[in-house]
C-alpha cells in the first residue's frame, strides 16, 4: 500500500508522454496487474486527472485536456525550465500571476534544482527593460478568436494617437522586440497588417467565422522582418553612405540600395533619432542624412556635444 503513490506519479509521467497506452503495457511499465492499473486510473481520475479510455483491440489509456487544471508532473529539466521562465517573464501583463506561481513552484524544488536554477540565475543578465504592458484579457481574446478562426473586431490606437475601428481575420500573436504583436489580414483594407497588441481593445461578440488563409509571401517570419519596420515604428530615415552596398551586407537592420559602386542608400525605421545615430555611427562609415531634417538637426546637437567632450 505504502507504494501506491509512487505508483500513481509513475504512471502518471507515462500518460503524459502525448501517447495512447494499453492497460497491459501500463501493468507491465509498472510491474502490477491491469486490474491494479485500472484502479490507479480511477484514482487519477478522482484526483482531476482527465484520462481517457477507449475500447477495443486497438484501444488504451491517454490523458486528454479537462475542465480544471490538475496538478503536473514536471522532470528536473522541465522544472528548470519553467522556473527560469517565470524569472524571465516579458511585458505580457501578467506579472503579478508569474510571481504566484513562481513563488508555488519554488517551494517544492528540490535542493538539487534549486542548485541548478541559483546557478543559473548567477550567470543570467536581466536588463531592466519593459515593453508596453498587454492586458493578459486582451492576449486570451486575441489567441481565442485565431483558435476558433472568428474574425476579431477591435478598437485601435496608432502611434500618433489617432483611434479607428478594426475588423481583422487574425493569423498569429507575435512576441517581438519586448512587445507583443497581432498578425492579421483587415478585411476592410483587404491587406494583411500588423497592430500593437497593447493597442488593441478588443470588441464583443467576434465577427464571422474564416478560413485561415496563407500566410503573406508564402512565410509570416520572412514577412514580419521585411516589414516590421516600415509598418510599426513612426521615425522613417533615409542616409547616404560612402560605401558600397555590399560592405553594409549583415550589419545593420534596414533596407540597403545600392546608388553606384561606391555609395549606396540605407532606409532606416525607428521610434528613435538617437538610435538611428547609434546604429549609423557604429558603421564607421561616411555618410549624409537625406530625410528628414529633424535627423540632421539631432545629429547636429549630438556633434555638438562629443566636440564639446574632447
Amino acid at each position: 500500500m505504502r507504494e501506491t503513490p509512487g505508483r500513481l506519479l509513475r504512471l502518471l509521467s507515462l500518460l503524459q508522454s502525448h501517447r495512447e497506452w494499453s492497460g497491459t503495457e501500463l501493468a507491465s511499465r509498472l510491474n502490477v496487474t491491469t486490474r491494479t492499473v485500472r484502479r490507479d486510473i480511477d484514482r487519477l481520475r478522482e484526483l482531476g486527472y482527465p484520462v481517457h479510455a477507449v475500447m477495443g483491440p486497438v484501444g488504451g489509456y491517454r490523458l486528454g485536456a479537462g475542465a480544471e487544471l490538475p496538478p503536473l508532473l514536471l522532470d528536473d529539466d522541465e522544472a528548470v525550465a519553467v522556473t527560469i521562465a517565470l524569472h524571465t517573464s516579458g511585458p505580457s501583463g501578467s506579472e503579478e500571476a508569474s510571481l504566484r506561481a513562481l513563488s508555488k513552484l519554488s517551494r517544492v524544488l528540490p535542493s538539487r534544482l534549486r542548485h541548478r536554477v541559483a546557478a543559473l540565475e548567477a550567470s543570467m543578465l536581466a536588463l531592466p527593460v519593459r515593453g508596453p504592458v498587454v492586458e493578459p484579457t486582451v492576449l486570451t481574446a486575441v489567441s481565442a478568436a485565431i483558435r476558433v478562426a472568428e474574425t476579431l473586431r477591435f478598437d485601435y490606437v496608432s502611434h500618433d494617437g489617432s483611434s479607428s475601428r478594426r475588423s481583422v481575420e487574425p493569423h498569429r500573436l507575435v512576441s517581438w522586440g519586448r512587445r507583443w504583436y497581432l498578425a492579421g489580414w483587415d478585411t476592410d483594407r483587404a491587406d494583411w497588417r500588423t497592430f500593437r497588441a497593447d493597442r488593441v481593445s478588443p470588441r464583443t461578440p467576434n465577427g464571422p467565422r474564416f478560413t485561415h488563409r496563407e500566410p503573406p509571401d508564402g512565410d509570416l517570419t520572412a514577412y514580419l522582418t521585411r516589414t516590421m519596420g516600415r509598418e510599426m515604428w513612426p521615425l522613417r530615415c533615409s542616409l547616404r553612405i560612402h560605401a558600397p552596398a555590399a560592405e553594409l551586407a549583415g550589419r545593420v537592420e534596414g533596407e540597403v540600395t545600392p546608388i553606384d559602386e561606391r555609395t549606396c542608400r540605407l532606409e532606416l525605421a525607428s521610434d528613435s533619432y538617437d538610435l538611428v545615430a547609434f546604429v549609423v555611427g557604429m558603421l564607421d562609415v561616411a555618410f549624409e542624412v537625406e530625410s528628414p531634417p529633424e535627423l540632421a538637426e539631432r545629429l547636429r546637437v549630438l556633434a555638438t556635444r562629443y566636440a564639446a567632450a574632447t
